[in-house]
């Protein structure tokens, strides 16, 4: 199986643990590192393009969305959030390709370290986590060849 990796990279040091976590979890389930691509964005607000080109390309089985939105004294956090969460999901409803919302959404630093490998979890384990447990139920699902 081939997967793509699309990372918000805003926060760079968040996003590579992101990543980190990501791709402990692939490795884990025998994935190669061959068979992963990452493809860089500015923020949250630009991942469901980037997953929907790489669902619709044909060559990924499944798309592990990873970033961070930390809340500001405005309310664009509250529009990056909701649409960076829509649009991934209208993706992976439209195109049949899992694609997993990896993206943190916290109030502070503090709060996004200990959500990207720190004392609470890792989001980006738990997005490609996410991501294999769709495909697995796909497989199960899938029509048998007679």
């Amino acid at each position: 199986m081939r997967f793509a990796i699309c990372v918000a990279r805003f926060y760079e040091d968040l996003a590579e643990r992101l990543i980190d976590g990501a791709e402990d979890v692939l490795a884990e389930k025998c994935v190669i590192e061959t068979d992963v691509d990452i493809f860089d964005v500015p923020g949250a607000y630009e991942l469901p393009l980037a997953a929907q080109f790489a669902a619709e390309s044909g060559k990924y089985d499944g798309v592990v969305c990873l970033g961070a939105v930390i809340r500001g004294e405005t309310t664009h956090y509250d529009y990056v959030c909701g649409e960076s969460a829509r649009g991934i999901q209208d993706v992976q409803l439209r195109t049949g390709v899992p694609c997993s919302f990896g993206v943190l959404t916290v109030n502070n630093k503090d709060q996004a370290l200990a959500r990207s490998g720190g004392d609470k979890r890792n989001s980006g384990a738990h997005a490609a986590e996410a991501v294999l447990a769709l495909l697995e139920i796909k497989r199960q699902l899938a029509p048998t060849t007679s």
